[in-house]
């Protein structure tokens, strides 16, 4: 298999064989031969962060024994609100493909691990294993199977080292240096991302930037802001919640260890670009995507699809947009949706279809005539875009519920018929019309708890979601009482709006 690019998976390399094929046995010689101290063991809580167990190795058979059985870890901690602590013991058990060398801290072999309980089956409240039981059932449920990819958006703050080239207000979209100045540490993220995972697509940098950040906040008050993106390829679903959290971590890191601060809250400033976390699906047969016919629109299946997502979109947002400044970025023409519709390359609707490369294929070879060697033949591409989550969003969550309406509408007649009345053309913000037409998506996290709760079935079916799961998130919602927000901002004096405004922006700065 022997890799010869820069950012090729290193055990890979090491070890000749890709990610999917690796043993304990590989693994204990990993530990021997590059002399690891210890093993770090990292699971996702239910506050979406990563966490970590260090264990230092002082011989073979300690090694052996955690990569064969795991540890033990306090459920009712990880899983404080819900677990209760009489019954709170876990296994975190490695999960050997995800194996990985921490970028920084070189002396340790790192994983990605799932919870087990007490009689070593999945732990059934544990939001990664949630998603991992939505996909399988979709799988069993449709003989299909589901990839996503999802796109990072995020402001990386920094002390303003000059004020040369600087970069202009709702202007930052794929920008280069010297106007943008964060290029390099971008470039970081990106290397340690695409070793570790092997799942990046590309990075740039996005509309947003602030010269200069206002806020109460010590830790962003006066720095510079640019807006920048990472967006993944498509993997198997229940891979792409791990994929999400462990890049959202390195991120953090890498901004870290740069005296940056990066930050994922879904609205920093009024009237600059906010951050959402779009994620793309793609139906797959056979590992072949299956999104578009002979004739190059959309299968019925892709259409079906769409329309499960339009049944369950105003419930998903209370796992994609679990705080209350994600309801300052859903608003009118800042490319955010407020509506249920779906539209081809169309980014004021809440599903859009993308350019797929349909009936423009192997480009490279129109501009380079020269070429003697024709493309390889590639599976298709085409993905639909989910344009409400952001990153605030409980990434595993949030999947699983998008893999349950992915299932409903395969398997429910109406959806086809649904996705075809909810079908726009244009910028839907220009026709009043239609948008009266048109089901608004909720306006705060209470209405989207509210949702939750009264559409709970949807996502309590086959047992996928514990009721225990659905209780705690609408308790969260309800928490952020916001539903009088909107009403109470408008209200208030311009200055005193602002301020208020920034402050709510800014309270959850690293809430997921």
């Amino acid at each position: 298999m022997k890799e010869s690019y820069a950012l090729a998976n290193p055990i890979s390399v090491l070890l000749d064989k890709p990610r999917e094929e690796f043993t304990r046995r590989d693994l204990l010689r990993v530990i021997e031969e590059r002399q690891m101290e210890r093993i770090t063991l990292h699971y996702t809580a239910l506050d979406g962060k990563l966490k970590e167990l260090k264990i230092p190795l002082a011989n073979r058979s300690q090694a052996d024994h955690i990569l064969a059985d795991g540890e033990r870890a306090d459920g009712s901690s990880l899983f404080k609100g819900m677990v209760d602590a009489s019954v709170s013991d876990l296994y975190v058990v490695p999960l050997y493909k995800t194996a990985f060398l921490n970028p920084f801290d070189p002396n340790s072999l790192d994983f990605i691990c799932r919870y087990l309980d007490s009689s070593g089956t999945y732990a059934a409240f544990a939001p990664d294993n949630i998603l991992l039981n939505a996909h399988a059932y979709f799988k069993k449920s449709t003989g299909f199977t589901l990839n996503a990819l999802g796109e990072l958006e995020f402001y990386l703050l920094a002390e303003p080292e000059s004020h040369i080239f600087l970069a202009g207000k709702q202007r930052g979209y794929h920008a280069s240096a010297p106007f943008i100045k964060t290029g390099k540490v971008l470039d970081e993220m990106v290397r340690y991302i695409t070793q570790i995972t092997g799942a990046v697509k590309y990075a740039h940098s996005e509309v947003g930037y602030l010269e200069n950040v206002h806020s109460d906040l010590a830790e962003i008050n006066g720095k510079r802001a640019e807006q920048l993106e990472i967006e993944m390829l498509p993997t198997p679903i229940d891979e792409a919640g791990d994929i999400l959290v462990l890049a959202k971590w390195l991120i953090r890191n890498v901004a870290y260890r740069n005296n940056c601060v990066a930050t994922f809250t879904p609205k920093l400033e009024e009237g600059v670009a906010g951050s959402g976390m779009h994620v793309h699906v793609e139906l797959c047969k056979d590992e072949r995507n299956v999104m578009l016919g002979t004739d190059g629109r959309l299968t019925t299946e892709a259409r079906r699809l769409i329309g499960g997502f339009c049944t369950y979109a105003d419930s998903l947002t209370a796992f994609g947009n679990t705080i209350s400044p994600a309801y300052l970025r859903l608003v009118p023409n800042q490319e955010a949706p407020t509506r249920i519709c779906w539209s081809d390359c169309n980014r004021s609707a809440m599903i859009r279809v993308p350019l797929g490369w349909v009936n423009a294929n192997d480009l490279g070879n129109k501009l380079n005539p020269q070429q003697d060697v024709e493309k390889e033949s590639s599976a298709g591409r085409q993905t639909v875009e989910l344009r409400s989550p952001d990153g605030s969003a409980a990434v595993h969550l949030l999947l699983a519920g998008m893999t349950l309406a992915a299932e409903w509408g395969l398997t429910h007649p109406g959806s086809l018929e649904l996705a075809e009345q909810l079908y726009v053309r244009g910028n839907i913000f220009e026709d009043p019309q239609l948008l009266q037409r048109l089901q608004a998506l909720p306006k705060s996290c209470v209405e989207s708890g509210k949702l939750l709760l009264e559409k709970r079935s949807l996502y309590e079916r086959e047992g996928i979601f514990p009721a225990s799961i659905i209780d705690y998130s609408a308790r969260l919602l309800f928490a952020e009482q916001d539903e009088d927000l909107n009403n109470h901002l408008l209200h208030l004096p311009a200055d005193d709006r602002l301020k208020e405004t920034r402050k709510l922006m800014h309270k959850d700065l690293h809430r997921h």
